[in-house]
């Protein structure tokens, strides 16, 4: 703290008051001055040709519309920042993708619009941050920490909210497939043992659910669409765990890929595990049930016990006061 200090009063006695904030922005000029050749150079990339010819197909199809045969991507202008935007490691990308697609994500630029948003959202508040710091040194006096933090904390603020955001989307969708799966699986059991196959008991739980568990209700018509379109079944059931994310799904795909594998009935599958599912939705309840009296012993502390002892022992307090003033009189 000393060093800033004198750091500080060097700035000002060079500069005037000015002094720190002229320094913390020629600093940030000279770090953004010095990462711009890391941020521009551009690996050579076998496949610029490819890159090449798609962006040649593309103008011709802004010159003549008839000829274009699909629509054009609405993050094309992000396409040329991709080596910027997404995650060079494959294995850094695919864990990125995952995580994405289980929070609800599914479109193939999520990865760069997540690190778009970033780094969108960083240097947005990061430029608040150094507004904020001109007009309060403008008023008064403040100090380099002060006028740091003010810079520094709104544009990490800024940075870490659409990772923050993707990890409240995640848990609240695993969290509402988790409490409609039970309910899926007695309409499933009940469309299978009517006669339906499994694709048509998909199709029909995945129209009833919706109003209820629309995340739920995605993840079973992505899974009749993959089926129709002739993707191997027990691909599309592992498909669906992946993106899902949750430990029932997972145990209820390798269910379903036993019974298709060794032959046995669905619907004896499905009924022995509905009535699983049934039984652990009733303990999860009871074991919130359980912990209520230990989350509100804290708050019963807090707001019981201080205006109990007001009421029982101010009054001993105040005569006591009282004898004591009148005495000393």
């Amino acid at each position: 703290m000393e060093f800033i200090n004198e750091i500080n009063a060097i700035l000002t006695d060079n500069f005037g008051e000015m002094g720190p904030l002229y320094a913390a922005g020629l600093l940030g000029v000279l770090l953004i001055l010095l990462s711009l050749p890391t941020l521009l150079k551009k690996q050579v990339d076998p496949l610029d040709k490819l890159k090449r010819d798609i962006r040649a197909d593309a103008a011709r199809n802004v010159a003549d519309p008839g000829k274009s045969l699909r629509p054009r991507s609405r993050t094309e202008k992000l396409d040329r920042f991709s080596t910027f935007l997404e995650p060079q490691d494959e294995e850094e990308l695919s864990a990125a993708k995952l995580k994405l697609l289980q929070a609800g994500y599914r479109s193939k630029a999520s990865v760069r619009m997540f690190h778009f948003a970033q780094l969108a959202l960083g240097l947005g508040f990061l430029g608040l941050g150094m507004l904020f710091a001109v007009i309060k040194s403008a008023t008064g006096d403040v100090t380099t920490q002060m006028i740091v933090l003010s810079v520094v904390i709104p544009g990490a603020a800024g940075y870490y909210l659409p990772k923050y955001w993707v990890e409240r989307r995640l848990q609240s969708r695993q969290q509402e497939i988790i409490e409609g799966f039970p309910d899926s699986l007695d309409m499933m059991l009940v469309c299978v043992e009517a006669g339906q196959s499994l694709d048509q008991s998909i199709i029909r739980v995945s129209k009833e659910i919706r109003a209820g568990y629309p995340a739920l209700a995605d993840e079973y018509e992505l899974v009749a669409h993959e089926m129709k379109a002739g993707k191997e079944k027990v691909q599309v059931l592992k498909d669906m765990s992946e993106r899902c994310g949750v430990a029932d799904v997972s145990s209820f795909v390798t269910v379903l890929i036993q019974s298709t594998t060794f032959g046995t009935s669905i619907a004896e599958a499905l009924r022995v595990y509905a009535g699983e599912m049934r039984d652990k939705r009733v303990m999860r309840a009871e074991e919130k049930a359980n912990t209520l009296p230990t989350k509100l012993t804290l708050g019963t502390m807090m707001f019981t016990v201080p205006p109990l002892m007001i009421i029982l022992i101010g009054p001993s307090i105040y005569d006591i006061y009282t004898t004591l003033s009148t005495s000393n009189f």
